[in-house]
């Protein structure tokens, strides 16, 4: 039996196993591998939060995924598409429900803010790959690509739970983080979102891949060397200060080192890459799922 659960949701179910009286002398991964009612616990937590969706469905979730890491592998357009996942849910607002992962950043009025510029390329390179598979919801099919930017690009596996429905009503412009600004912005940007310092940092080290436009943002260059590979080199040039020709630091960058929550973050990422993808893949996962399920 698969075991691959969160890990809150596994400590909920050993809890209430407990409390059960069924918890015995093997350890809880033996006994959730060996159990089906156990197992089955597990899965009505995992499950809790998410709606329902059609084996059709849930196919169609899987071919897609193999065609996404064939066109993103071809076209080397990871970054791109990463951004477009970020931008389509970061605009959710915590207090007001609106805004988040549904599918608006395909229209007009929604590429046409200043934080987009350009991500009508990332829209136009989906579409083909969208077509082929009718059933699914865009606001689903771009955070399912946004998974895949990551896997294909050496990282974190993150969990993907379909069932995002499509909105109309495109969320209003300044949502989303601006590079020229410093932590007070950040935290209240990723505020609005409902996520945390660690989210914050954990999400900036997804800077390792792509580079800025100048005709896009005003900047130029990429944040590290390879900007095709997933790995924590952005925390260790932000650690160290150094640049290579032609690689660049953003103001937003630069002011996690001045903050003492966010720096230690950077340096625990910058010395152990394992806990980077660990954290970046809870960051966004709750990023890809914002205003959709409740975790916890």
């Amino acid at each position: 039996m698969p075991t691959n659960f969160g890990n809150a949701k596994v400590e909920k179910a050993e809890q209430l196993w407990e409390i059960l009286g069924q918890r015995d002398d093997r350890g809880f991964e033996e006994q959730l591998s060996s159990s089906r009612p156990l197992h089955d616990l597990v899965s009505t937590f995992q499950s809790m939060g998410y709606p329902t969706v059609s084996e059709e469905y849930e196919n169609a979730v899987v071919k897609c995924k193999r065609k996404l890491r064939g066109l993103i592998a071809e076209k080397n357009c990871a970054p791109i598409i990463l951004r477009l996942a970020w931008h389509s849910a970061g605009t959710f607002d915590v207090k007001t429900r609106t805004g988040g992962p549904f599918g608006t950043i395909r229209h007009p009025a929604e590429l046409a803010h200043e934080a987009n510029n350009g991500l009508d390329i990332a829209v136009r390179l989906l579409e083909p790959i969208k077509e082929q598979f009718p059933i699914l919801s865009y606001a689903d099919f771009y955070q399912l690509a946004g998974v895949v930017a990551v896997e294909i690009t050496g990282g974190p596996e993150i969990p993907f739970h379909p069932g995002r429905p499509d909105k109309t009503k495109p969320p209003p412009e300044g949502r989303l983080p601006d590079a020229t600004k410093g932590t007070d912005h950040l935290r209240e940007v990723f505020g609005h979102m409902g996520l945390s310092d660690k989210d914050i940092v954990a999400l900036s080290g997804g800077h390792t891949l792509g580079r800025c436009h100048k005709e896009r943002s005003g900047f130029e260059g990429a944040w590290t060397p390879n900007p095709l590979i997933f790995d924590n080199s952005y925390f260790k040039i932000l650690l160290s200060g150094e640049l290579e020709e032609g690689l660049i630091l953003l103001p937003s960058d630069k002011a996690l080192l001045e903050d003492p929550v966010f720096r230690p973050l950077v340096e625990k990422y910058a010395e152990d890459e394992d806990a980077f993808f660990e954290d970046y893949a809870e960051a966004h996962l709750k990023l890809s799922e914002l205003g959709f399920a409740n975790e916890e």
